[in-house]
């Protein structure tokens, strides 16, 4: 999760409304979208208008309807939950803790439920005067996010907006003293999870605005669909990001203007306590990954390190690059390679026929190039000749078989994009480095795009369509696979 913290100018777009769901129908809500404004200097209260005021250990019940300042750190307690209601705000000060200012975080050592509904979704946010388009990727208008500890069994966050998160990990961060983040080092993600036999739910929320990584995986058991992703991650980082010791389906999201991937999948650290990484990942739809990033990393999907990772029928619009996968000639190689049984296929990827405003020029050094290839468009991405890509199956020198990556996947070409025609995008005008997500966008196709795949093989069996996770009494089941790409069938 760590990256290089360089500051550069990210341009953004007039104020739009938010939606509050991605592949379900559209909802209504009453949340307020950025102000557009160059003011970024004001710090608000987050007591104004309270109902109550809470730092250090939190659990029980916030009603519906409650707003809660949130003026220090918060811990959920080992052995104790904490339910949020529907409707219910949450407005964490932005002024950070001691000395340090250290951003506050929402650390949940036992339990966390948040309940919010289609037409009351709960909202974590900053102080209402700070929450303008001029303030988003602002560390010092940030909060720390939430952080599930080892200790938290279960968790679900359903019907939440988290927004405005972010901020360095520095000395005195208690998920630095945890040792789940380096001071100086790393940036909060605005979901964190460390439990290997833990069990997570994430669905039907809005994760916008942060710093790094929307949900940064580091053990657990989840489900994590329908959600929106809209503009996470500053100078790097992606929309979901596994690591070893999980075991994920991610279905029918919206990744709307990742900094670098959409999925970023990976067994990093496996050990005999954290187990090898396992990701069913299908019908999502990834917008403008990677054009907020200069070089040749992001752009989609980036799969490495031993993890077993199952990716189809995912639809990758606008985005920089096809799926990537380093050291995919060295399988089963657990610091290294990635698993043979891995099948990354039958995706779509759509381009415009327009230019990006970032352009991947050609660096040179004595005449070779040493990165990019002059890349102004999606497509010329999806075709450039990659080191991380691996189109053909081959074998390895011990005899393992390495499946081809995106073999029967649509790639857009020259004067072939594969426009779905959506029901409201301007796929042809649309910035590809905005992060404002529009409510008023509607990413049902009206074209079909032939080629997807039925779903009928084990590969593609989600781990939690069956059997489900039970989370507070209630069983929640991965939603099928759609024989079509992305979210949303043709209309």
């Amino acid at each position: 999760m760590k990256f290089k913290y360089l500051f550069y100018a990210v341009a953004m777009m007039a104020t739009m409304g938010l939606a509050t769901t991605s592949c379900s129908d559209d909802d209504e809500n009453d949340i307020v979208p950025p102000t557009q404004t160059d003011d970024d200097d004001d710090k608000g209260d987050p007591t104004d208008g309270a109902d109550m005021v809470v730092s250090g250990d939190v659990s029980g019940t916030w009603t519906a309807g409650t707003t809660v300042a949130v003026t220090d750190h918060i811990t959920v307690p080992e052995g104790q939950s904490l339910t949020i209601e529907e409707g219910v705000t949450v407005v964490f000060t932005t002024d950070g803790v001691g000395s340090n200012h250290v951003p506050v975080e929402f650390i949940v050592r036992g339990n966390l439920y948040c309940k919010g509904s289609e037409e009351r979704p709960i909202l974590m946010t900053i102080p209402e005067a700070e929450r303008t388009t001029a303030n988003i990727h602002k560390v010092e208008h940030e909060w720390g996010g939430i952080v599930a500890y080892e200790s938290c069994d279960e968790m679900l966050i359903d019907h939440t907006i988290i927004e405005y998160t972010g901020g360095e990990v520095v000395q005195g961060s208690p998920s630095a003293d945890a040792g789940y983040y380096e001071a100086g080092d790393d940036i909060y993600p605005q979901i964190t999870t460390n439990n290997p036999n833990g069990r997570y739910v994430i669905t039907n929320n809005i994760i916008r605005y942060g710093q790094s990584d929307g949900i940064y995986m580091m053990g657990g058991q989840a489900i994590i669909a329908n959600n929106i992703f809209a503009g996470n991650g500053y100078d790097g980082e992606e929309a979901v990001n596994v690591k070893s010791g999980c075991i994920v389906d991610v279905a029918y999201n919206i990744m709307y203007s990742p900094n670098t991937n959409g999925l970023k999948l990976s067994s990093s650290g496996q050990s005999e306590t954290r187990y090898q990484a396992e990701i069913t990942a299908y019908n999502n739809t990834i917008l403008n990954a990677g054009w907020r990033r200069d070089g040749e990393k992001g752009g989609s999907i980036y799969a490495q390190e031993n993890v077993l990772a199952n990716v189809f029928n995912n639809m990758m619009v606008n985005c920089k690059y096809r799926a990537q996968v380093p050291d995919w000639a060295n399988p089963n190689n657990p610091d290294a390679g990635f698993d043979a049984r891995s099948v990354i296929d039958y995706n779509c990827y759509v381009s415009a026929s327009t230019k990006s405003d970032l352009i991947i020029e050609k660096w040179e050094d004595d005449g070779e190039i040493i990165m990019g290839q002059g890349i102004e468009y999606a497509w010329q991405g999806y075709n450039y000749a990659h080191e991380d890509y691996h189109f053909e199956q081959s074998v390895a020198e011990d005899g393992t078989t390495i499946p081809g990556v995106d073999s029967h996947s649509v790639i857009a070409t020259e004067g072939n994009y594969y426009n779905p025609q959506f029901a409201n995008y301007d796929l042809e005008g649309a910035s590809m480095r905005n992060v404002i997500y529009d409510d008023n966008w509607d990413f049902h196709p009206t074209v079909n795009i032939e080629g997807a795949y039925s779903g009928s093989d084990e590969f593609a069996r989600p781990h939690f369509s069956t059997s489900g996770l039970n989370i507070g009494g209630e069983v929640y089941n991965s939603p099928s696979v759609g024989a079509w790409f992305g979210c949303y069938a043709a209309n």
